[in-house]
């Protein structure tokens, strides 16, 4: 590693360092993490009515309860975890979309994987979800709603 990436490192060990003493930061996570749980179990229940009920295939089911579930998460998001950074409605709209979409390829793929492996798929889609919250976390917190100075 030469000196000019030993500061980078430096530098971002130190805003990371920084980031994680924020109270503000641990408050923020605690509000997405109940905005994701009901968001959680919107999916689910959306998910498992597509699949059961209108006996749809679990990839079609669980693209329909992806758009539930985001359009929930955006506005209570919006509404409540990141109310103090609040930027135009529909760039922040698209812009959690577009994080969205990018994590629900993920959790498509996770999905997937599971189910040929021999997990339901009702569980399958309760791990996928949870598996990729954190890079939703990051992508929002860092782009959909990121705070302008």
């Amino acid at each position: 590693m030469d000196d000019r990436d030993a500061a980078v490192a430096a530098g971002l060990r130190v805003r990371v360092k920084r980031a994680l003493s924020r109270r503000s930061n641990w408050e923020e996570l605690a509000k997405f993490c109940l905005v994701g749980a009901s968001g959680y179990i919107v999916n689910l229940l959306v998910y498992v009515a597509l699949l059961d009920g209108a006996n749809l295939h679990y990839r079609l089911a669980a693209t329909g309860s992806f758009l539930v579930a985001v359009t929930n998460n955006y506005l209570w998001n919006r509404l409540w975890t990141f109310r103090r950074d609040r930027g135009h409605f529909g760039h922040q709209g698209v812009r959690f979309f577009v994080v969205s979409v990018i994590v629900y390829v993920g959790n498509l793929a996770i999905l997937t994987l599971l189910v040929r492996l021999g997990v339901g798929k009702i569980v399958a889609q309760a791990i996928a979800i949870i598996t990729v919250t954190p890079a939703n976390f990051v992508g929002n917190k860092l782009w959909s709603f990121r705070r302008r100075h």
